[in-house]
């Protein structure tokens, strides 16, 4: 007779070994009623003993209905991105620089998975964390998600591996299992996915794993990091952990010339549209780890791997019939409904156009034969209309002129491409979205409620608008379906604690047209509080820091909505913050400079910078304009700023010269400042010192 723990230890032995059969290597022996009914009587085994619980038993892999915190985690190894190559004659110099430098080379290609990245850190053979790429340096620890995962082991096999090392991969979601979400989200009337990356990616991010557990995601490693790994190759290393259990690609190869990797790559741009996933390229990466050593890495990509992206695809359908969205700003979207088509993998029912001078550019007319493009499996786009096929009896299309949910007139503002529903306050899906933006971390933060439950408490009455919120209660919201009491005492503290929201925070959160973060803390330190605020005349919100016209006049409108204002009356008895903080700065080091932020970067996170930048002194700009000072740039910086930078003889300084700007910066012994207008006039900026060149880690994939 097993003791219970005897018995659990064999269920979990016999479940994973069966779950491997299954999701790697595609051959079940055993039904799904005899997975399901082993799976139940461990979960029952474990309930009867708690003590005996443990974090990567295969029950983990339902999921829980708790709500995750994701906390940020900086990367052992860092995830560096690859450089991109879109022609064969790219990647040929590429190949040719590679052989120059290392002779007699190696290359293995592989399917390029189009997910998102994942980093898997295994101790003694047991999953420890899962961490989303981020910035390279920095991730989201989503751990609890990626165990219901399947095909991610969560206790290797054999006994061959170190004690300590991350595998990296990517977590995609299978095309049967993304056409499966979206008919679900369809049936309940909510917004589809636009293609299965961000699926995966949203999924990823859920707050409940017990959601992530539902919607079918997969994973693929591609990857092993750490120090002194008993391999020689990449190809060495992925048998490897082939054995240890993983899901690794069958689809690679080992190469030795261009032209077997050009072979490689001309049959899966034809090939891949039979695969069940989605991927859109080929990854070029040298074979040998002494190579790769040799070769070694810039500050952003290693030299030793490059991306091969796959040209956008066309298809030819027909154009059904337009309709038109409505989005949180009351922005009007046309949207293209086609004849279903077979396109980069996915079936194609619908395409973004826009706005109205999209469709007057293509003369797009109902019934019309379009080409429809998906460049790197993105939102399907219309590129053109095959003339040839249009019919002489067609008309061109009107665009509508009435709101499509609440029948408001349309208006185009000064300067917009796109038309707008000005009905803000009695306009249904503008009254969803603005919820949903008061939700938001950057705004109110109540991050226990999310979309699916804001649309739940809509569907049962329990809230009309933003205000209705703070007068819920945990007994209204546990019966719900989804909820329960646990998650309903969660989301009355969430609520709870949104009440020390800082002024400009709820400011934001209202959701005024045209009202961004930037704007938000510039009136809410030039007003100082709400009140002030509201019986500003256009010419004093002029006089605010970015406000102009356009924001002004919005700002107006807002306020002469009665059902806003008594939105507001209803708030500040909820005890939200209405007035402006006095703010005490670190220093004066950046007093008169203006800097605009653009790019990822490795020591901090946008919005520490931003803090920075105000507790030093200086001012956030939204945009490069002539008084901007500087431009902190990091990686991927906006095209359009750095241009514009250039042009205006913008000096642009990296993460390092901003952080020697300020360490240095004598602190101040003030009185707290409570608004912008206290701020000194300006002197001139500092010239800063010259960043001391970095070197990238090396080694550390080998």
């Amino acid at each position: 007779m097993m003791t219970p723990e005897q018995k659990i230890n064999e269920l979990r032995k016999e479940l994973n070994s069966h779950n491997y059969k299954y999701y790697v290597e595609n051959a079940p022996v055993i039904s799904d009623y005899e997975f399901d009914k082993m799976l139940r009587e461990l979960i029952e085994l474990e309930e009867l003993h708690p003590h005996l619980k443990d974090a990567n038993s295969p029950s983990m892999r339902v999921g829980s209905d708790l709500t995750n915190a994701f906390r940020s985690v900086e990367h052992r190894f860092p995830m560096l991105s690859l450089s991109n190559t879109y022609s064969s004659e790219e990647l040929g110099e590429w190949v040719t620089k590679i052989e120059q430098e290392v002779e007699q080379t190696e290359f293995v290609c592989e399917l390029k998975f189009d997910g998102t990245a994942i980093s898997l850190t295994y101790e003694n053979g047991r999953l420890l964390r899962a961490v989303t790429r981020g910035d390279g340096t920095r991730g989201d620890e989503v751990t609890e998600n990626v165990r219901t995962i399947r095909s991610v082991p969560l206790v290797l096999q054999g006994d061959d591996y170190p004690d300590y090392f991350e595998i990296r991969g990517e977590i995609f979601m299978p095309y049967s299992s993304f056409d499966r979400l979206n008919s679900e989200r369809e049936q309940q009337g909510e917004q589809l996915f636009a293609n299965p990356r961000n699926a995966a990616a949203g999924t990823l991010k859920q707050q409940q794993s017990q959601v992530v557990a539902k919607r079918g995601l997969d994973c693929t490693l591609y990857q092993i990091a750490g120090e002194q790994l008993p391999f020689s190759s990449h190809s060495e290393s992925l048998d490897a952990a082939r054995r240890w259990g993983f899901k690794v690609s069958q689809h690679t190869k080992v190469c030795r010339t261009r032209a077997e990797i050009e072979e490689f790559i001309k049959y899966w741009d034809t090939e891949r549209h039979s695969l069940p996933f989605p991927t859109d390229g080929i990854v070029i990466k040298v074979n040998r780890f002494a190579d790769r050593r040799k070769l070694g890495t810039t500050a952003k990509a290693p030299k030793w791997a490059v991306a091969y992206k796959f040209k956008a695809e066309q298809a030819l359908t027909k154009l059904l019939k337009v309709t038109y969205q409505v989005g949180r700003t009351g922005a009007i979207t046309p949207v293209a409904n086609l004849e279903p088509v077979l396109l980069a993998g996915t079936t194609v029912k619908r395409a973004t156009l826009h706005n109205a001078d999209q469709i007057a550019a293509l003369d797009l007319r109902e019934g019309d034969m379009v080409y429809v493009e998906k460049g790197g499996e993105i939102i399907p786009k219309i590129t053109g209309v095959e003339l040839g096929e249009r019919d002489a009896a067609s008309q061109p299309l009107q665009y509508i002129t009435h709101c499509p949910e609440c029948g408001a007139e349309l208006v185009r503002y000064e300067g917009e491409a796109k038309h707008y529903c000005p009905n803000q306050s009695h306009c249904r899906p503008q009254i969803v979205g603005r919820i949903i933006h008061f939700i938001r971390r950057k705004a109110m933060n109540i991050e226990s409620l999310g979309e699916e439950t804001v649309e739940l408490l809509l569907e049962h009455n329990l809230i009309e608008n933003i205000a209705d919120l703070y007068d819920l209660r945990a007994e209204q919201l546990a019966p719900l379906p989804r909820l329960g009491d646990k998650s309903a005492r969660n989301i009355i503290s969430s609520i709870d604690s949104s009440r020390e929201v800082p002024f400009h925070r709820v400011l934001f959160a209202l959701g005024i047209r045209f009202v961004g973060e930037t704007t938000a803390k510039y009136l809410a330190a030039h007003f100082g509080n709400m009140e002030r605020l509201m019986q500003a005349s256009h010419e004093e919100l002029l006089e605010a820091e970015e406000v102009g016209a356009k924001i002004a006049d919005s700002i107006i409108e807002y306020f002469a909505d009665e059902q806003n204002r008594s939105i507001i009356e209803r708030l500040v008895r909820a005890g939200l913050k209405f007035e402006a903080e006095a703010k005490v700065l670190s220093s004066q080091a950046l007093e008169g400079m203006n800097i605009v932020i653009s790019g990822s970067f490795a020591q901090h996170s946008r919005d520490e910078l931003k803090a920075m930048i105000e507790a030093h002194g200086g001012k956030n700009q939204a945009a490069v304009a002539a008084n901007t000072t500087y431009l902190l740039a990091g990686e991927k910086i906006g095209p359009a700023k750095l241009q514009k930078a250039n042009k205006l003889g913008i000096r642009i300084i990296s993460e390092q010269e901003f952080l020697t700007m300020i360490e240095g910066a004598e602190p101040l012994n003030t009185e707290p400042l409570a608004t912008a207008e206290a701020v000194a006039e300006p002197t001139p900026a500092p010239e800063p010192p010259k960043a001391e060149p970095t070197t990238p880690i090396q080694g550390t994939l080998f």
